[in-house]
This record gives structure tokens, C-alpha cells and sequence, in this order.
């Protein structure tokens, strides 16, 4: 049952391809802000995913988050999501995100439940 309580938690080892000089968001070789919300948004959405109905997905809605601190190439980061509130079909989750010394950033996100093909539909309309 999806209820408040929920937690995720994911991994990643910070790279080039991850690195703000490569997607762009900066000129140094840390991890990139946009990743960290990618890293962000993906640790809540897999967190919830078990416990929705067949055909359903969930979409980022809003984000509202710090990036704190820097983190060298080669550093592990790791993301901690919990779903604090299910309003029925948003859900508000709080995420911080770690390396190896301590947190680096952290905040709140939104999440709506959506029918998959619903959404894909309305959206594919779009291009037509």
C-alpha cells in the first residue's frame, strides 16, 4: 500500500559523464547539480514504483532542492528519498543526497501517479 513512510535509497561513483564540466551546468570536474536532481528524482521514483497499480507510472512535478557541497571524480554518492505525505495522486518526498564526508545537498519532491499510457498519449500528441 503506498503510505507515507516509504524509503529508497541508490548509489552512484561521481565521473566524467556525470561531472558538471561534461553535462555542462559548469566548468569544474565535480558532480554535476543536474545529476544529483536525476539521482534525486530516480531514487523516489523507484521507491514507490512496487507499490503502484499495474499501468501507472509517476512524473516529477516539482523540485526544490540545495546542492551543498562539492564532490571530487571517483567519490561515491548516495541518494535517501522518503515519502512524507500521499495526497491521492501526489505524493511529496523528502531526498539528501551524501558522499563519502558527509551530505551534500538535499530538499523536497513531487511526484504525481499518472496512467502510463494516458500520459504518453497526450504527450505524443503534442508532436502532431
Amino acid at each position: 500500500m503506498l503510505a507515507a513512510g516509504i524509503k529508497g535509497t541508490q548509489e552512484l561513483t561521481v565521473s566524467t559523464a556525470n561531472s558538471a564540466r561534461t553535462v555542462g551546468s559548469g566548468s569544474l570536474d565535480v558532480f554535476a547539480t543536474p545529476c544529483m536532481i536525476a539521482l534525486m528524482e530516480a531514487t523516489s521514483r523507484k521507491s514507490v514504483e512496487p507499490y503502484l497499480e499495474e499501468g501507472c507510472s509517476t512524473v516529477g512535478t516539482l523540485i526544490q532542492v540545495t546542492h551543498d557541497a562539492a564532490t571530487p571524480l571517483g567519490m561515491k554518492v548516495r541518494c535517501e528519498s522518503e515519502l512524507i505525505e500521499v495526497d491521492r495522486r501526489r505524493l511529496v518526498f523528502t531526498v539528501n543526497a551524501y558522499d563519502e564526508k558527509g551530505r551534500i545537498g538535499g530538499g523536497r519532491h513531487e511526484r504525481f501517479i499518472v496512467n502510463s499510457a494516458k500520459f504518453q498519449e497526450k504527450a505524443d500528441q503534442k508532436a502532431q
